[in-house]
């Protein structure tokens, strides 16, 4: 009797194969998806590759009959590649350095200054976010028009910034937050002014937000087509995204081994980015110390 009790009042447990097997058909669902997932990503990749590689590319993705660095040659010209590059370049860094400089400027005061109107004003700029960019672009070419700025990389470069400016004033800003204001305070007593407690303690805490920023603002000034397709009219001064399109031709015709290596040497320079933002700002948010009671 008493083992009998003690059976039926102890608690029943599967066997652990039996868990272990319920376990893994739950995963199947969900593996099954992550699968569908990593294709959609992987497939273009490969045709990318594949098509660079291949003289007789298609739509489709497949392997090259015949391995060649022939599309990479070809489009390894100052007009199809190294200019349009360099005009990405500097249409992406200009606008990058001109949101850093407004960001920062604007994100200290909103982040060290409490004010009842703060949020009102976060919530105006974010709303700028929300304005799609063709609808504002018939009123800015228009007023390109009347200041004789139209073909200006100088001024594609600061319009470029404005689209740009509501989100990175809102990502310095949170940033900003996590520095301690006791740092600049002790600043303070030592006879530093604002801009120099800004300049010498703030900003080198919080480089791997800046660089985070900049990335940000560099993908989106990197990839923006609409923008410099109207802005800039010659030939000579279009970016990289403007240029890819000399790659389709007539009638549907489209030089898909050239267009796959003009796209992969397209993205080297912001995967560069990526990869000396991450090893120069390993550690910039390690506050751990600064700060000893």
């Amino acid at each position: 009797m008493t083992t009998a009790a003690r059976t039926s009042t102890g608690p029943v447990r599967p066997a652990s194969g039996a868990v272990s097997r319920a376990q893994q058909r739950a995963r199947v669902p969900a593996d099954v998806a992550l699968l569908v997932i990593g294709a959609c990503f992987v497939l273009p990749l490969l045709w990318l590759v594949f098509a660079s590689l291949d003289p007789a590319a298609g739509h489709e993705a497949r392997l090259p009959r015949e391995f060649s660095l022939g599309n990479f040659a070809a489009i390894m010209t100052p007009g199809l590649l190294f200019g349009p590059l360099w005009n990405s370049l500097v249409l992406s860094f200009g606008t990058g350095a001109v949101n850093l400089v407004a960001a920062v400027l604007a994100a200290y005061p909103l982040s060290r200054y409490q004010s009842r109107f703060n949020k009102p004003f976060m919530y105006t700029i974010l709303f700028g976010t929300c304005l799609p960019i063709t609808a504002i672009m018939v009123p800015v070419y228009g007023l390109f028009v009347q200041l004789e700025l139209l073909d200006s990389m100088p001024a594609t470069i600061f319009f470029m910034a404005t689209t740009t400016l509501p989100m990175a004033i809102w990502m310095t800003k949170n940033f900003m937050d996590a520095v301690p204001v006791s740092l600049e305070e002790a600043a303070w007593v030592d006879g530093a002014s604002g801009l120099t407690a800004l300049r010498t303690i703030v900003l080198p805490l919080m480089r791997q937000g800046l660089g985070v920023v900049f990335i940000f603002v560099f993908i989106q000034a990197w990839g923006n087509f609409f923008v410099p397709f109207v802005l800039l009219l010659s030939e000579a001064r279009q970016p990289a995204a403007v240029s890819i399109y000399s790659f389709f031709g007539q009638h549907g015709a489209v030089a898909y081994g050239q267009l796959a290596a003009f796209s992969i040497l397209y993205s080297v320079p912001v995967l560069a980015l990526y990869v000396i933002v991450a090893k120069g700002a390993g550690s910039s948010f390690a506050l751990s110390g600064a700060v000893k009671g």
